[in-house]
């Protein structure tokens, strides 16, 4: 099948086949043509499986065929995403996209100045992409109105959820048109995620393209045990022994994303990093020169579990379990896209075991562990089973020790004859009156 047998229209393909995408992926195969015919749609896919293209080709398809010039301020499609890096890549390939039609795009997030986005808006946008936080600043600043929305994306929805978007959300559902078109796109789908989608979907249609909540089979994935105060010093004995190129780390803190990059600086390795608190544009520098070649190693935190699209990166390792099982799925997902292969490594303490079972659990296998003979951890990491349970040791009765009274009641030595023991307490000389003031 081609694109062509989509039913996308020339300037699509044009476009397509500048980027050099052939053929379409299975996502794309059932949702361009059920976006086309008007349908609501609930779509969930693996991370990298082209879902950006399958709500984005035929979005731009309906703008440019369907309704009226867009009007000074307004919005035609709007499209929310949890982060500023997927903002900014799913605007990147809208923007590919839409090059030979005349439709204007822009994207909006927090972490940059307002003014350039409020100017960019005045003449009206076709598509825009945002952040929830930004949009409602937006908003309330009369730089952006509704009324002409057509479609809504709503991208990673179970992400905004994770992140606390669900009120702002709310707020913006509100404001939008009833008669719209709405589409969720997702590599996963909780049941909250579910609940949020009934009241805002109009008979969709549900996609399932691969099993709900998978890893890729492009990946490999592997547990290597250690002990928690020496991950940074495994970290860079795998590195150095290891021939990956670039390779992507996830940590659990901002606080620890740093230290890593410290200790690999002071290493003498070009490493660089990305959490919540930098200011954008250095995030943006930071991804540009990883993305680059520039910088051998990215360090982040889940900021970056979704939206990062890196050619060919290699090896993700996870420094620290996320504390959600299915932002493991979004993390690994980074490498083995678009069909190629790629590898994940987690490095897991022994207090680490409640999340890897959970991982487990959700991924529906349990990951192979190999041990590095000189990071055998002192505090083993317990076994888990196939169901993702942990399987914990039978706790050893106490014994008694040396000397201590045995008694046949229930609390020993500190009962006698069913009354609890009382010592009598000495009154020394003032006790109980109020002190004296010095």
């Amino acid at each position: 099948m081609t694109f062509a047998d989509l039913g996308l229209i020339d300037p699509l393909l044009q476009a397509l086949s500048a980027l050099e995408h052939s053929s379409p992926t299975p996502i794309q195969r059932q949702a361009i043509p059920a976006v086309l015919a008007g349908r609501d749609l609930l779509a969930a896919a693996q991370t990298g499986t082209g879902k950006t293209g399958a709500f984005g080709l035929p979005l731009l398809q309906r703008l440019v065929q369907e309704g009226p010039a867009v009007a000074p301020n307004h919005i035609r499609a709007l499209l929310l995403t949890p982060t500023r890096e997927l903002a900014e890549q799913v605007h990147a390939s809208l923007r590919d996209y839409a090059q030979h039609l005349p439709l204007r795009t822009a994207v909006a997030y927090g972490g940059v100045s307002i003014n350039p986005q409020m100017m960019k808006l005045r003449k009206g946008v076709d598509v825009l992409v945002a952040t929830p936080g930004r949009l409602l600043d937006l908003f309330s600043q009369n730089a952006v109105r509704f009324d002409q929305v057509q479609l809504l994306v709503l991208d990673e929805a179970d992400r905004m959820l994770d992140l606390g978007f669900s009120r702002q959300l709310g707020e913006l559902f509100v404001m939008l048109p009833r008669k719209r078109q709405t589409l969720l796109f997702s590599a996963t789908f909780s049941d909250a995620v579910r609940q949020l989608a009934a009241p805002v979907l109009r008979d969709p249609q549900t996609i399932d393209v691969s099993p709900r909540n998978t890893a890729a089979v492009t990946v490999k994935q592997w547990v290597v045990p250690v002990d928690k105060k020496r991950k940074t010093e495994l970290f860079l004995h795998l590195h150095r022994s290891g021939r990956h190129g670039q390779v992507l780390v996830f940590a659990k803190t901002r606080k620890g994303v740093e230290q890593l990059v410290e200790a690999l600086q002071a290493e003498g390795l070009a490493a660089e990093s990305i959490h919540g608190d930098k200011p954008q544009p250095a995030r943006l520098r930071a991804l540009a020169r990883f993305k680059a070649g520039e910088a051998d190693i990215l360090v982040a935190t889940d900021v970056a579990a979704r939206g990062l699209d890196i050619q060919d990166l290699p090896l993700v390792v996870n420094l620290d379990l996320p504390i959600v099982a299915e932002d493991y799925v979004h993390r690994i997902g980074r490498t083995g896209r678009a069909g190629n292969q790629g590898q994940a490594v987690s490095l897991v303490c022994a207090d680490e075991v409640e999340q890897l079972a959970a991982i487990e659990t959700l991924i529906g296998q349990v990951l192979q562990r190999r041990d590095e003979p000189d990071f055998i951890p002192d505090h083993r990491v317990p076994e888990t089973r196939p169901n993702g349970l942990v399987v914990k040791k039978p706790k050893k009765p106490k014994k008694p020790k040396v000397g201590a009274p045995v008694s046949d009641k229930p609390l020993g030595r500190w009962v006698e004859d069913g009354k609890p023991k009382v010592k009598s307490v000495r009154k020394s000389p003032g006790f109980g009156k109020p002190r004296k003031k010095p």
